[in-house]
């Protein structure tokens, strides 16, 4: 078994290293029929044209940034022109719009993207072809070579030495905060060059603003010198994970020329399933997809022994590769507006923005109902669902951001810190995007209805822009994903995930579900609050005998699985429901003899 194991990881380091050479090496060769395959508006192409070289044979980096070069030069020209037409009360040629005419700020790594894409070389596309799904396949036979070793243990819980791994042991907390500082601040950087002065320096205040209410509120209630992650350890291969997905991410978000060779492996399957070349959301989706059926796996291996775990897990790959990754690329194929039925506001931020509404409302009664379903998914199924099964009816049974954390980032769960201070941070950052998504939806709704860009001195379009750029992009892809091996698995869903901020607030206030507890059972072993991937430290109720209901809780049942002693439950009723987090279970001597106090 551990060969098999070894030769795993070696087909998984071959396949990685293919894929790595076919995505970032070959040649690239501009031609006027590869550009005439990238660009359909006439305007664009002959203002492109001008300022791109041609014919000359380069590699990667070398075409993206010609490319990227030409297509601003040339949006310089347009944009200039269109003033010139607008001040002499020129129609636009063709009936075209304003900004069917004008060259966006968005359109220039679309173009990178599309350029680049047809201009790939015949040699380096013949190897696409012929070696591309080969890694992909290598890097998953691989993986699941060694995962089978897992099924030769005994089921449970063991100790596995998941703190003395490089890879799964954790980093001392000034390394993180380093490396989540230096993130953040590259972050704002980008933005600050990319887009408007006024709106960086405003995020700017608002996360300064945050920590500043953070670090009074603890050190007003809290004794200094709270522990670390992992105290006098750094996981050197974790960092290195981290550091790859983070780089993974920006290229996804803001550079996805340079992953056009990846994109065109996937073209057959793409064009399969929705009838068009594959995109990096395409690329994305099929890696997001495929990494949790495999590690979904692992997960069956590792939890075999819990039933609820193993439904679990089958549940949110389900959804995963259904309805978030299948159902809405063949609803394209159809001609209908695509679609992830399970993904729900305000996580989905943009359902209510106008582009959205006006597409719905043009693709007819499908679209509509699209459009009712959405609303009232957020309006009364989230609630309604909530106050029957608390929030791990969709954190844990249906999202896809849950579903990656809980199989991909399984192997990091007990990197979760559950210090009171990172409890302290949780509450008041994901309820603070939870009020920006709803004053970003309150100003886009108020534009669509009014068509005023401005309320209150502030710009819904900029809003926007500004919230799709930090939160939809920046925190919940390259911190979310990208600090699974700093922060733990669940770092998007403890800290930033606006939906998770409005179901955990119905949940602890108003949810029948709840954690009991039978603390007279409990042997201390700290099993729960290690494997908490939410850093709640489960021992504590267990020791007191309280029910567990924090509105951060997910109800994975993780602490559940791995408790030897059968001391948490996972259940749903009525009883006590507002007094049921302010009373602990115990045995009490008084004048009345000995009973126990519930």
């Amino acid at each position: 078994m551990k060969n098999i194991k070894y030769i795993g990881i070696a087909l998984f380091f071959v396949g990685f290293c293919m894929f790595h050479y076919l995505i970032l090496g070959g040649n690239y060769k501009i031609t006027k029929s590869s550009l005439t395959n990238a660009i359909t508006n006439t305007v664009h192409f002959d203002a492109i044209s001008k300022h791109i070289q041609l014919g000359s044979e380069q590699g990667l980096f070398e075409t993206v940034s010609s490319v990227k070069s030409a297509v601003q030069n040339a949006q310089v020209d347009v944009n200039n022109n269109f003033e010139k037409l607008k001040t002499n009360n020129t129609p636009l040629p063709n009936g075209m719009g304003e900004w069917d005419y004008k060259i966006g700020d968005g359109n220039i790594s679309g173009y990178a993207q599309s350029i680049t894409k047809a201009s790939i070389g015949e040699s380096h596309l013949s190897s696409i072809k012929t070696w591309g799904l080969l890694s992909f396949l290598l890097c998953i036979v691989g993986a699941l070579l060694w995962i089978s070793s897992r099924f030769n243990r005994q089921p449970g819980i063991q100790n596995d030495g998941l703190f003395h791994n490089p890879l799964t042991r954790g980093i001392t907390a000034p390394v993180r905060n380093v490396l989540l500082i230096v993130v953040g601040v590259g972050i704002l950087v980008y933005g600050y060059l990319t887009k408007s002065t006024n709106w960086a320096i405003i995020s700017v205040l608002i996360a300064l603003l945050i920590a500043g209410l953070v670090f009074w509120y603890e050190n007003k209630t809290v004794t200094k010198g709270s522990k670390s992650i992992a105290p006098n350890v750094n996981g050197y291969a974790g960092i290195a994970l981290g550091l790859y997905l983070i780089s993974f991410y920006v290229l996804l978000y803001w550079a996805p020329a340079y992953l056009v060779s990846a994109t065109k492996i996937l073209d057959p399957l793409s064009i399969a399933l929705s009838g068009n070349p594959a995109s990096q959301w395409f690329l994305y989706g099929f890696l997001y997809t495929v990494a949790m059926i495999v590690m979904g796996i692992r997960m069956y291996a590792k939890y075999r022994h819990d039933k609820y775990q193993l439904m679990r897990t089958g549940s949110v790959v389900f959804f995963q590769l259904t309805f978030a990754f299948l159902l809405p690329e063949i609803l394209v194929k159809l001609n209908m507006p695509y679609h992830d039925f399970k993904n729900i506001w305000p996580l989905d931020y943009d359902f209510l923005f106008d582009w959205n509404i006006n597409s719905l409302i043009a693709n007819g009664t499908f679209g509509i109902f699209i459009l009712v379903w959405g609303i009232f998914l957020a309006i009364v199924g989230v609630p309604l669902m909530t106050y029957f099964f608390g929030k791990r009816w969709y954190c844990s049974w249906v999202c896809g951001c849950g579903g990656l954390a809980e199989t991909a980032g399984d192997p990091f769960r007990q990197m979760s810190d559950n210090s009171l201070k990172a409890w302290r941070v949780e509450r008041y950052v994901i309820h603070g995007v939870f009020v920006a998504a709803i004053v970003m939806t309150v100003l886009v709704l108020y534009t669509f209805f009014t068509g005023n860009y401005q309320f209150l001195g502030m710009e819904s379009y900029q809003l926007r822009s500004w919230y799709g750029f930090l939160i939809g992009a920046g925190f919940s892809g390259v911190v979310g994903t990208g600090f699974y091996p700093v922060m733990g698995n669940r770092v998007w869903c403890r800290f930033g995930c606006p939906l998770a901020g409005y179901l955990g607030i119905v949940q602890r206030f108003f949810s029948r579900y709840r954690i009991t507890t039978n603390g007279g059972q409990c042997i201390s072993c700290g099993n729960c609050s290690t494997y908490c991937e939410m850093g709640i430290d489960v021992r504590s109720y267990a020791q007191k005998g309280q029910d567990i209901v924090r509105s951060s809780c997910v109800g994975c049942g993780i602490c559940s699985a791995v408790c030897p002693r059968g001391v948490l439950r996972l259940e749903n009723s009525d009883l006590d429901i507002k007094t049921r987090t302010k009373h602990t279970s115990g045995l009490v001597i008084d004048g009345n003899g000995a009973h126990f106090n519930f």
